[in-house]
């Protein structure tokens, strides 16, 4: 674990968009034809990184130490390539791992490790997604086995979703989001090129969309995101964020190609916070950038590097608790903790 005082990162980024103006600010960096940012007023407080499992482990027995002499240690995984981020009511922060092909289970008080290595005979290939849903069940998409498994809150495999014997096959199943109260599933799957509904025992409801350009279309569609009632996709290759209605009708859209302030190139995650604010990962301008529901870019943080609040290609976002901020910091082999902090006025 990393730690350092909140206060210098805080004062950095306070003064980069305290009233609504980063280091560049919003309306400079716009294009000439995008509508203005209102003023906002907060602070994203920087504060600490995860990039190891052994402050979450138990102190190991004479037992245990003894028993690893003579057969050797168990082996634990590591966060190699962080993906993809959750947690759950409990406050059990949830990873992704790509590279260690695992999902990192750690529990903050008492600390604790666990991991999810993956289904029945079938170890996970490419965790790339996970959720949990109203009973804290966990939903991790493999994005070449191309399953959904579900996992109950202690761990234990309950089912594989998507399996063609069964009616359903996924293509490159990736972004998940889960409406408890409606008991759906919405799963990008990015080969489709589609959102699909599912019942949360994985029998698709409906899709929404096809592969295009236009209003409710996609190309490579990858996370996604519920928010105010509103579902919020991240249309990948078409350089976008698309908002539909959870029935999947199209009500707006944000994003195009480019490198100034408020384009995308590489657009990863989306999260959204109590406010509604929509924070989108760029892995190639390695920030993160917020907007407000109509598209209009309020701020961003994060620069390329290994320091407290720099990235070197980040992916997935989560949104907790207290507006408790989680970045996978893929390539930096660590999760960045923040929090946004609303200032009154």
């Amino acid at each position: 674990m990393r730690t350092r005082s909140t206060l210098p990162v805080t004062l950095l980024i306070s003064l980069l968009w305290v009233c609504g103006g980063p280091a560049r600010p919003a309306d400079e960096a716009r294009p000439a034809d995008a509508p203005a940012a209102p003023a906002v007023r907060g602070t994203i407080d920087y504060l600490r990184s995860i990039d190891s499992v052994r402050e979450f482990s138990k102190p190991k027995s004479v037992w245990s130490k003894m028993l690893e002499w003579v057969a050797g240690p168990a082996e634990t995984p590591s966060l190699w390539r962080p993906y993809a981020v959750t947690q759950d009511s409990q406050g059990r922060l949830l990873v992704a791992d790509t590279g260690a092909r695992v999902v990192h289970i750690f529990e903050v008080e008492p600390p604790k490790y666990s991991h999810l290595a993956g289904g029945r005979r079938e170890p996970f290939l490419s965790p790339v997604g996970v959720a949990v849903d109203g009973q804290d069940n966990i939903y991790v998409s493999d994005s070449v086995r191309a399953r959904i498994y579900v996992f109950n809150k202690k761990g234990k495999f309950l089912r594989a979703l998507g399996e063609p014997q069964r009616g359903t096959q996924f293509l490159r199943p990736t972004g998940l989001a889960i409406d408890s109260a409606r008991r759906l599933i919405y799963l990008t799957d990015t080969l489709r090129h589609q959102v699909l509904v599912l019942d949360l025992g994985g029998a698709v409801l409906h899709t929404i969309g096809r592969r295009g350009t236009g209003p409710g279309e996609f190309n490579y569609p990858t996370a996604l995101t519920l928010s105010h009632g509103q579902l919020y996709v991240v249309d990948a290759m078409n350089f976008r964020i698309q908002a539909l209605t959870p029935e999947g009708q199209f009500l707006r859209s944000f994003g195009r190609l480019g490198n100034r302030t408020g384009a995308m190139n590489r657009p990863k995650g989306i999260a959204a916070d109590s406010d509604g604010h929509l924070y989108v990962v760029d892995a190639l301008f390695e920030t993160v950038q917020v907007f407000d529901p109509e598209g209009r870019l309020l701020y961003y943080f994060g620069s390329t590097g290994r320091g407290p609040g720099e990235f070197v290609l980040p992916a997935g976002i989560h949104i907790g608790l207290r507006d408790t901020i989680y970045v996978a910091d893929s390539y930096n082999r660590r999760v960045q903790v923040f929090r946004y902090r609303r200032v009154r006025p």
